[in-house]
């Protein structure tokens, strides 16, 4: 069944703040690759959802800007704030222009399983250049290409279920049928090449690019895991 991210967005909210282990798993390690001391930095979050990164990132010290071009998960991201105050703001906007940041306005940007959800990568590089400080930070999470590729599909094996790797090469937009899936949405696969090539490509330096084993709780949310890497880090730094 295909979908839209106003289609899903109630839905994503609700598997994210249910307790959702990929998605803590995905927060932690993009937080866990970021500067030590965040206190008083002015951080982007693109593609912000309901919120979870942000709210991280506020609580570490830092001063969060949350982004996101879909409206109702913005205004899930600002009830959660009015609610439990953490200092994030939210706004409606796109991550390949971030028309409402402006230039050198941030030391560093965030991008949690979202860039994968980005149709011109070249676009959002540029735009997170002009906004960020010289010497700004870049840290981004996406699902594994390897393991999320179109055609990947989930099967049973003599040792239980396993992922099968799908067309590696194929980039470009695919949807996954999976009614349970956030790709019914879609989702832009790129080869962890493109990716690399494209941050250097804008200027950035690479200071770390990894692919964090899951814990216990990955793995009994998702037991066709099991010895994956879910989630591809890339850090840089602005050179």
């Amino acid at each position: 069944m295909e979908a839209d991210w106003d289609e899903i967005a109630d839905w994503y909210t609700a598997l994210v703040r249910g307790g959702s282990a990929m998605h803590q798993f995905s927060r932690d390690i993009l937080l866990n690759a970021l500067p030590d001391r965040m206190i008083g930095l002015d951080v982007l979050d693109v593609g912000c959802g309901e919120g979870i990164v942000s709210r991280a990132l506020a609580a570490a010290g830092a001063r969060v800007v949350g982004i996101d071009p879909t409206r109702t998960l913005i205004t899930h991201a600002e009830a959660a704030e009015a609610a439990h105050p953490a200092g994030v703001t939210y706004r409606v906007d796109d991550g390949t222009t971030l028309h409402t940041v402006a230039d050198d306005s941030v030391d560093g940007v965030t991008a949690a399983l979202s860039l994968n959800n980005i149709a011109d990568l070249d676009a959002a590089l540029r735009s997170f250049r002009r906004v960020l400080r010289p010497n700004g930070f870049l840290s981004f999470t996406v699902p594994h290409p390897c393991f999320d590729a179109p055609g990947a599909e989930t099967i049973s094996t003599s040792s239980g279920m396993r992922r099968a790797a799908g067309d590696y090469f194929a980039e470009g937009l695919w949807r996954s049928a999976h009614p349970h899936s956030v790709r019914r949405a879609g989702n832009y696969h790129r080869t962890i090449s493109a990716y690399l090539t494209a941050v250097m490509d804008h200027g950035f330096a690479l200071r770390g690019c990894g692919e964090p084993a899951p814990g216990d709780a990955v793995r009994a949310e998702v037991p066709h895991r099991l010895g994956l890497p879910p989630f591809l880090l890339v850090s840089a730094v602005l050179a």
